[in-house]
């Protein structure tokens, strides 16, 4: 209960968040290291807040791209056994023990997922965000996925075995996926998502009928 107040007390101010999740073993001479730094800095001039795991790697670039471009880079820290120690570019920590309470703070505060190459964790982020969305407990966002080279066989194996041979997705949940390979096409997938939204006429109310509460 704890990490909930903190949490929601902590990032209550945050409200143009972006999620960036990704290896914490991607080295800083590695090419989605320094592609990740690039994504936090165009976010950030964009007029986003970088949300990331707090941890090296990915997280660290993304961290490290917010707080050069002078904008919000936000650490959201996992205490583990592999002793994870917040990276030097977070600006606003928060450390978690538990996994659970950790995940509502980026769901909640994100308004897209960056996703880059990574590992389980990674993957687990991924999912989890992806299932929320299909079975409607939180609203569509953007689910960026960078870096056709790392992705798009994962895609392919679930088009063609899990949804068209299977049968176990709809057409729809194929379509939460979207590959991007430069900063500017992530900013533009946002904008672009949250564009259409504003676009879509209000829904109508419905009438009420005979004997209904007033």
């Amino acid at each position: 209960m704890g990490e909930f107040v903190e949490g929601f007390e902590e990032l209550s101010d945050v409200t143009n968040g972006v999620a960036i999740f990704g290896s914490s073993k991607i080295a800083p001479t590695e090419r989605y290291y320094r592609l990740a730094e690039e994504i936090a800095r165009t976010l950030v001039r964009a007029g986003y807040a970088v949300i990331t795991g707090a941890g090296p790697g990915i997280m660290e670039a993304a961290n490290k791209g917010a707080t050069l471009a002078k904008g919000e880079s936000i650490g959201l820290n996992i205490d583990i056994p592999i002793q994870q120690a917040p990276n030097r570019y977070v600006k606003r920590l928060i450390n978690f023990r538990f996994f659970f309470s950790r995940r509502v703070m980026f769901v909640k505060y994100s308004k897209a997922f960056v996703v880059m190459p990574g590992g389980f964790g990674t993957f687990d982020e991924l999912f989890e965000l992806v299932t929320l969305i299909q079975t409607r407990k939180i609203d569509a966002i953007p689910v960026i996925l960078v870096g056709r080279d790392f992705w798009q066989g994962l895609l392919t194996w679930l088009q063609e075995e899990v949804w068209e041979r299977r049968r176990f997705l709809e057409p729809e949940d194929m379509a939460r996926f979207t590959i991007c390979e430069t900063p500017r096409e992530v900013v533009e997938t946002i904008k672009r998502f949250y564009g259409r939204r504003r676009a879509r006429p209000p829904r109508r109310r419905r009438r009420a009928g005979r004997g209904a509460r007033k």
